[in-house]
């Protein structure tokens, strides 16, 4: 969409816009928009960007990973000593309070810690706390946490994944109402939470000095839910909204032409892939479950197309399933399938389907990404019909085994290690379809490997057959385009974190 389409959507906002323009400096309210919001605000119950965003405002995690450097830093812990291969003890932070006044001690960490891991908790992406066994104060301020088993990026978790949850109130109100009225230690605290429209917050005036992540600088922050992005876009250019990403190529040119806006790219974590229903739980006689239909899906799309033309920026084709930068994503263990249509025919033609089939894609963002898949698709005689859902509905029929194929984003939680990729989707978790045992045993000891070469190993042995056994059809890693107003000072990081905290006004 170029400027004259911007056009027509600001000429739509008088008509349709009930949320008035309160962006900005002069009301020091940062208004960040974003196409999906997650279905509950807590931090266990969504596995959706928009929630870790929330959930780093609004809540702390034990530990703190410095963007700059990887270097782990004390956070709502002070201190930690790794006691054994499968025991961790903390010494916490003295002083915090959470947003209603509760005092923050071991009682709350025992809690979350032993909640997240309950049958009752139904923790959304259960592989973020599956390695916990359990905890158990050992002092007001000391708790000892028991692992199941050695689990060497149990630190990258707990910096991540594991933000701590007050008990007294959350034991008070329950999950539904914590989800509307939620309460942290984070250095914003929400005030309001609507659902299809987004989150108000407000500065934390009494978050802790000494935070590793420093005290925020901007005293209100709205989270909008745009799901348009002409729309986002229009608010943008007229101080509706103050920060927007997912902004696409052809959008970020138009709009680094504007003098109030500041448009900046970068490379990210976030993988795009294809699940292919390898087992056939979609519909009876799937052609899914045909190695050859498979393997024509990967050499069917043209992955640099899709990343140089379509995502732009740092983004780059992929063949693995996991990102390149985390420990043990070895690259060189996968098949590489190149475009190739031809190829892609005659593997269709050999599985007895020399005319291509029907089928459905499924998908819950990047439209226009999986309209140019199914492009590539229709080539070669794969006549795929799109269906569009919100993530949780995705999700859940994926879940269910209902889907043959569907266009998929994973950012890891941020999480620098293997374990939150493929260990995520091929595990033996909720989330994988695949559930080929072999890969799940490999994954497993690499996961619980006290030795890195070890890790490595059996990371690249799943690795190595999901490629070959075409479970996936990884498709690229994302860049990403931030749009702003020129007035706002932000830094991007690949870890696809907006960093509002540390954002300031110019």
């Amino acid at each position: 969409m170029g400027i004259k389409g911007f056009a027509c959507s600001i000429a739509l906002l008088g008509l349709i816009s009930s949320f008035p323009a309160h962006a900005g400096k002069a009301n020091d309210t940062l208004v960040y928009a974003s196409d999906s919001e997650p279905e509950n605000i807590s931090p266990y119950h969504n596995d959706l960007r928009e929630g870790v965003i929330l959930g780093r405002l609004i809540w702390d995690n034990l530990i703190y990973r410095d963007p700059s450097n990887g270097e782990y830093k004390p956070m709502l812990a002070s201190s930690w000593k790794q006691v054994d291969d499968t025991t961790i003890d903390f010494e916490l932070r003295k002083g915090v309070k959470f947003h209603n006044g509760d005092a923050f001690t071991a009682d709350d960490v025992v809690f979350t810690l032993n909640y997240v891991v309950s049958p009752e908790a139904k923790v959304v992406t259960v592989q973020n706390v599956d390695w916990i066994k359990s905890a158990e104060k050992t002092g007001d301020y000391s708790v000892r946490l028991y692992l199941k088993k050695p689990f060497p990026p149990a630190l990258e978790y707990l910096s991540n994944a594991v933000p701590m949850f007050p008990k007294q109130y959350f034991e008070k109100v329950g999950l539904a109402e914590f989800s509307r009225k939620p309460v942290g230690t984070g250095p914003y605290k929400a005030t309001s939470v609507v659902a299809g429209e987004g989150v108000t917050m407000e500065i934390n005036k009494d978050y802790f000095p000494d935070s590793p992540q420093g005290k925020p600088h901007i005293g209100h922050l709205k989270f909008r839910v745009i799901p348009d992005a002409e729309t986002r876009l229009a608010e943008l250019m007229t101080d509706g909204v103050d920060w927007t990403w997912r902004v696409t190529s052809d959008q970020a040119v138009d709009l680094r032409g504007m003098p109030n806006l500041t448009v900046t790219s970068g490379e990210t974590m976030r993988i795009g892939f294809l699940i292919l229903d390898a087992r056939g739980t979609s519909t009876e006689n799937s052609p899914m479950k045909n190695l050859k239909v498979r393997q024509a899906i990967n050499h069917a799309i043209n992955r640099n197309a899709l990343a140089t033309q379509m995502v732009g920026g740092e983004a780059k084709p992929l063949q693995v399933a996991c990102y390149p930068g985390q420990f043990g994503c070895d690259t060189t263990a996968a098949t590489v399938y190149d475009y190739d249509p031809a190829k892609a025919k005659a593997l269709l033609a050999e599985a007895g389907y020399p005319n291509g089939f029907e089928t459905e894609i499924f998908a819950y963002r990047d439209r226009d990404y999986v309209e140019a898949i199914i492009g590539n698709l229709r080539a070669v005689g794969i006549n795929a019909k799109l269906r569009y859902l919100k993530y949780a509905a995705l999700r859940d029929q994926q879940r269910g085994g209902k889907v043959p194929m569907s266009f998929q984003a994973w950012g890891s939680f941020s999480i620098l290690d293997t374990s939150a990729s493929a260990g995520t989707w091929f595990k033996g978790n909720p989330d994988d379809n695949i559930k080929d045992p072999q890969v799940q045993s490999w994954l497993q000891t690499a996961d619980n490997a006290l030795d890195p070469q070890l890790r490595k190993d059996n990371y690249r042995k799943a690795l190595q057959r999901i490629s070959e056994q075409a479970y996936w059809a990884p498709l690229f890693n994302y860049s990403m385009n931030y749009a702003y107003t020129s007035e706002l000072a932000f830094t991007s990081y690949p870890d696809e974190l907006p960093r509002f905290v540390q954002s300031s006004w110019k």
